[in-house]
C-alpha cells in the first residue's frame, strides 16, 4: 500500500491510499461516503477484496473529510477532488484501465463529475450504493445527471437500502439502457450491512460487491485493454 498527497488545489491537499497487485486488471478510482473518509472499515475490506481479484484500488479523502468537517464539501470542490484523483491514478497506471465511482456521497459526486465533463480514460463508474434520495422521502431526481453519463455504469444496491428503494433505483437503471447494470444485494441496508438473521455476513457481502465488479469488468472487456 502507497500513501501520498493529491494537489485539489492551491490552498488544499488530501490524503490518497493505493492499493496495487500484481499484474492489475483494472484501477478503482474510489470515493468516500459523506460520514467516513477513506480509512473507515468498509473501503479498507472492499479494496482489498478487490486487490484479491486482481484491480488495484485509489482511496483518497474529499477536503471537508481532510479537514475532519462535518459538512460535505460543495459539488464544485467535490468534483473538482474527483477530477485530481482520477488524474493521480492515470499517471500511476497509464497504461492500464481506469473506473471510478464510490461509496453513496463519493459515487454520486463522481457520476456528476463525469456528466459535466468526461473524466479523462476512465472507462466505466461503479457505485456501492447510489444515494437516490433522503430516507422515507422517495423521489428519483438525483438521478437525473446520469442520462448525461454516456460510459457503463455498476450499481450495487443493498435491497434494504432506504436511500434508493429498489423499484426506484430500477426504474432509473432501465431508462438508462444497456449503460447501466444493477445488482441487488439480498438483505444489505445502505451500508452493506445485513442482519444474523439472514444467514449472511457483512463479509459475504463485501465479497459478493468485488466478485460483481470483477465480473462487470470481464463481461464489458474492459479487462481485456489493460494490456
Amino acid at each position: 500500500m502507497e500513501s501520498f498527497r493529491l494537489e485539489v488545489d492551491a490552498t488544499r491537499s488530501v490524503s490518497a491510499l493505493l492499493v496495487k497487485p500484481d499484474n492489475p486488471v483494472a484501477c478503482f478510482v474510489f470515493a468516500h461516503g459523506a460520514g467516513a473518509g477513506m480509512g473507515h472499515p468498509f473501503m479498507e475490506k472492499v479494496a482489498n477484496a478487490l486487490f484479491d481479484r486482481r484491480v488495484a484500488s485509489l482511496r483518497y479523502q474529499f477536503p471537508f473529510m481532510e479537514a475532519r468537517l462535518r459538512r460535505p464539501d460543495h459539488p464544485t470542490v467535490a468534483q473538482a477532488t474527483v477530477r485530481v484523483a482520477v488524474d493521480g491514478a492515470r499517471r500511476r497506471f497509464p497504461n492500464s484501465v481506469l473506473i471510478a465511482g464510490g461509496k453513496s456521497f463519493g459515487g454520486r459526486m463522481t457520476s456528476r463529475a463525469q456528466a459535466a465533463s468526461p473524466l479523462p480514460h476512465v472507462s466505466g463508474l461503479v457505485f456501492f450504493g447510489f444515494p437516490l434520495h433522503a430516507a422515507g422521502k422517495p423521489s428519483t431526481e438525483r438521478a437525473d445527471h446520469l442520462v448525461e453519463v454516456k460510459i457503463p455504469m455498476l450499481f450495487l444496491q443493498g435491497s434494504k437500502d432506504k436511500l434508493a428503494e429498489p423499484p426506484l433505483i430500477t426504474t432509473v437503471t432501465q431508462r438508462l439502457g444497456a449503460r447501466a447494470t444493477l445488482h441487488i444485494i439480498d438483505e444489505a441496508d445502505h451500508s452493506f450491512h445485513v442482519s444474523r438473521r439472514s444467514g449472511r455476513t457483512d463479509e459475504d457481502v463485501i465479497n459478493e460487491t468485488a466478485t460483481t465488479v470483477a465480473d462487470w469488468l470481464t463481461e464489458r472487456g474492459t479487462s481485456d485493454r489493460c494490456r
